[in-house]
């Protein structure tokens, strides 16, 4: 506590123009009430911090580079594992377009899915390039299933552009499948939500079977399908029962179910996709609750071998749907 006599003569000398006390005076009415002056540094603490310093920074480069190094050389032998078990299997399983190799790969599986679905993606190239690519491996994932005997095979492309070029993809499907089959290809319909279907390249949904081995429907999708489609099946629903059309209480998943069905697709038993991760692109949220996903590491491109593992695997997959 400052005392009372020396906070006067301080303020004394203030009003003075410190002309009442000297500045050896002042310094020693002030002293009393300063911090502790600190404890210079020596000339060897100071030379020993820098290179402290030194030293953890060139640890740390040195962990850095050994985990950066340890994590690409497991990259690159994964890379290369995968890049040789694909060509195995490509060279053991290769199909030569024949129907009867295709059902000879997948005789053994004790089941096989009624609707499949797949994610394929438009390369922006220049020109009609990657629109031509992407009608090609269409068309090829669909004579797989035709193939097998799958009799649905969904298609997402998340920007729609299939669902613009419905008969063009009729056309390329169509002709894929002569190639596998020959003039005993199957029936063949490729359609869009809220869009007309072609079947055997006509609008009619009568028209004739052009031979024996069945029925293929393709169904395109696209992003708008997914969750704005819910958004407008909840607008609905929310006027019904707004206008007592629709109870309350008759709103269920079920009925959401039935509803989503009808107007977009069911449930696919099987998502199969060609990229090397897992990235859904925006697919419709509600037809994926049961549905078995499958991709392979590392994996680019529409492979056969990519499309007859996911079968073996969904044979294998135990479905456990809960009470």
């Amino acid at each position: 506590m400052v005392l009372y006599h020396e906070t006067l003569a301080y303020r004394s000398d203030a009003s003075k123009n410190g002309t009442l006390l000297t500045p050896a005076q002042r310094e020693a009415l002030v002293a009393p009430y300063l911090p502790a002056p600190k404890p210079a540094r020596s000339n060897s603490a100071r030379k020993t911090r820098p290179v402290r310093t030194f030293l953890q920074t060139q640890l740390h480069i040195l962990v850095f580079n050994v985990i950066h190094t340890l994590f690409s050389l497991y990259i690159r032998l994964r890379h290369a594992y995968h890049a040789v078990l694909s060509r195995v299997l490509a060279i053991l399983y290769y199909h030569h377009r024949t129907p009867e190799l295709i059902r000879k790969d997948v005789r053994g599986l004790s089941r096989l899915p009624e609707h499949l679905s797949v994610i394929l993606e438009l390369q922006q190239t220049g020109g009609g390039a990657g629109l031509e690519a992407l009608l090609d491996e269409v068309a090829e994932v669909a004579a797989w299933c035709a193939c097998v005997g799958i009799p649905v095979l969904s298609v997402y492309e998340r920007t729609g552009a299939l669902k613009t070029y419905i008969p063009a993809t009729h056309r390329a499907v169509a002709t894929k499948l002569q190639e596998y089959f020959g003039k005993g290809r199957p029936s063949l319909q490729v359609r869009a939500p809220h869009m007309p279907s072609f079947l055997n390249g006509d609008l009619s949904e009568q028209a004739t079977p052009l031979g024996d081995s069945g029925h293929l429907s393709v169904l395109l999708l696209s992003s708008e399908d997914g969750r704005s489609t819910i958004v407008d099946l909840t607008r609905t629903l929310a006027e019904m029962s707004q206008h007592q059309k629709l109870l309350p209480s008759d709103i269920s998943s079920d009925l959401i179910d039935a509803e989503i069905s009808e107007s977009v697709t069911s449930d696919p038993e099987l998502l199969l996709l060609f990229g090397p991760y897992v990235n859904l692109q925006g697919y419709p949220p509600w037809q994926l609750r049961l549905t078995e996903i499958f991709h392979v590491q590392d994996n680019v491109g529409v492979e056969y071998q990519v499309f007859l593992r996911a079968l073996h695997n969904y044979a294998k997959a135990q479905m456990r749907f809960g009470r």
